[in-house]
């Protein structure tokens, strides 16, 4: 299951209590305190590792709590520290305070980590309050609570690619061609609910990471269909691979399709038209597409590349452009 957004709470241990106690030795009557200070508690930290592809893992784990120090014990012994707790994500996460709205960090390398929730200090054992007028305090200190928060976990970039259209355009069968993924694949809207992610490779290679993402109908920018939903997923690609079918079966113009597509993206935010994009007519084996890509080249003005998942016309040419895009991107 992709997830690319999670909500969790979480809370940093508490600080070990610190002990009240005095020395008590034989030939010693009147030995001075020697109370230890509590444990820090530990600590919960989000760390970036590549392994991870999605939030899957975390979505299950909606409370993450550190564990707490320990008490403090006679002789002047510390309580052991709490044990921190950490969350792995993938690169490309970013991690918002829910209640502040502001941005914690943004993991964007691996291995890169914070502290989301910080362990309580521990209590200062009777020791540490002695005094030249005091020398049997019995006064110790609780520990620190750890702190607490909720968080919106992010994922800002999910693929290097974006397969963008509109529904049964063809990208998912693209995908399941090109990459070993198995997205869901049938002749009715909104087949892909969720973004599908595959590895393209080329000479035996990874070349990127390709998305499949939900289909999209006019209105999107606004919340129809599932929109919202696919609007945020194109924020999260560095490329837009858009796929036009050159025949639909309910008889729209492909070029209007385009211009369509192209349209919500701008409205939704002006950025997403500005990602950089391959134009691909799917379906090329069809009688007559071939005819339908240079209209739409002649209409639209720029480059159509006709591909067929069926025969693989093209599929070649398409891993080098969106391959070539991306170079400079990855800079």
């Amino acid at each position: 299951m992709f997830v690319d957004r999670v909500t969790i709470f979480v809370k940093g241990g508490d600080g070990g209590r610190g002990c009240s106690s005095f020395r008590r030795e034989k030939y010693v009557p009147r030995g001075g305190p020697d109370g230890g200070d509590g444990g820090h508690g530990g600590s919960v930290i989000i760390r970036a590792a590549t392994g991870a592809d999605s939030l899957a893992d975390v979505v299950n784990t909606k409370h993450v709590r550190a564990e707490g120090g320990r008490p403090g014990s006679g002789a002047l012994k510390t309580g052991r520290d709490g044990k921190d707790v950490v969350i792995t994500v993938p690169p490309g996460t970013i991690i918002l305070d829910r209640d502040r709205g502001n941005i914690l960090r943004d993991l964007t390398q691996d291995g890169e980590e914070v502290v989301v929730a910080k362990g309580g200090r521990g209590g200062r054992g009777n020791k540490y309050f002695a005094t030249a007028t005091n020398r049997t305090p019995r006064e110790s200190e609780p520990g620190e609570p750890g702190e607490e928060r909720w968080l919106v976990l992010e994922l800002k970039v999910i693929a290097d690619a974006g397969l963008i259209g509109l529904p049964n355009a063809g990208k998912s069968t693209l995908l399941s061609r090109l990459s070993q993924a198995h997205p869901e694949i049938a002749d009715y809207p909104f087949t892909t609910k969720h973004p599908n992610l595959g590895v393209v490779h080329s000479g035996g290679e990874r070349v990127f990471v390709l998305a499949d993402l939900p289909g999209l109908i006019e209105g999107a920018h606004s919340g129809v269909g599932l929109g919202h939903e696919f609007l945020r997923h194109v924020e999260r690609t560095r490329v837009l691979v858009h796929l036009v079918e050159p025949m639909p079966s309910d008889g729209s113009d492909p070029a209007q399709n385009y211009r369509m597509v192209r349209r919500e993206l701008e409205l939704y935010r002006a950025e997403l038209a500005d990602k950089p994009e391959v134009i691909a007519m799917s379906k090329s084996e069809l009688t007559g597409s071939e005819e339908v890509r240079q209209r739409l080249e002649q209409e639209l003005g720029r480059d159509v590349l006709g591909i067929s998942a069926v025969t693989g016309q093209g599929l070649a040419q398409l891993v080098g452009r969106v391959a070539e895009l991306l170079r400079p991107l990855a800079a």
